[in-house]
């Protein structure tokens, strides 16, 4: 059964600590360094590739993955430029409001629709995390908010962050040059079946 919520959850917090513990980190034995990616459901599809990003002011979109849920018509234009870690910036399509369902509780959320690659389908930022009064752990690689009936958590999608963020090396070319070779690192194309998955 799924909770709507339309602004904070305040009012359904319980006495429940909200906590991590050495027990979170049981299945995490091998050493890491892994984003946290989550997926979500938007009216029944779910959305992979969830970058939970609490240094983003901001909830991202990309424009490809609204378009594919057929909702450009419900874009709102807005002249914005958004800045990226590297300085970067990239211009708005516009706004919408969509119904992020995490773990059966709706969170009607606004994000910023982009037209980018990146190698996420959608990012949620502080506006989400807080409105949510979510605690993201990258160490722990999961998510925990509090609800009316205890505390939920939503464990991060190890296998999707390292196919997203996995960075390989080239062999080198078997030209011979009299300059030193150098290697090029680069990241794996997104597919375009990764959007969306039903």
């Amino acid at each position: 059964m799924s909770t709507a919520i339309e602004g904070p959850i305040r009012d359904h917090m319980t006495e429940d600590t909200l906590a991590f513990s050495k027990e979170d980190l049981e299945t995490l034995a091998e050493p890491y360094n892994d984003a946290l990616v989550i997926s979500f459901l938007l009216i029944n599809i779910q959305i992979k590739r969830v970058l939970m990003d609490p240094g983003s002011s901001a909830n991202v979109i990309r424009s490809k993955v609204v378009e594919q849920l057929g909702l450009l018509n419900q874009v709102v234009p807005a002249s914005r430029v958004l800045n990226v870690f590297n300085i970067a910036g990239k211009i708005m399509k516009g706004e919408i409001i969509l119904p992020v369902d995490v773990s059966g509780t709706i969170q009607n959320t606004k994000f910023h629709v982009i037209i980018c690659d990146t190698r996420y389908n959608a990012l949620l930022g502080r506006p989400w995390i807080h409105n949510m009064r979510a605690v993201p752990s990258t160490l722990h690689q999961m998510i925990k908010f509090p609800m009316k009936d205890g505390i939920t958590t939503i464990y991060g999608e190890r296998y999707m962050a390292k196919e997203m963020f996995t960075v390989y090396q080239e062999a080198p070319s078997p030209i011979h040059s009299t300059l030193d070779e150098s290697r090029s690192i680069q990241t794996p194309e997104d597919d375009e079946e990764d959007f969306l998955a039903p």
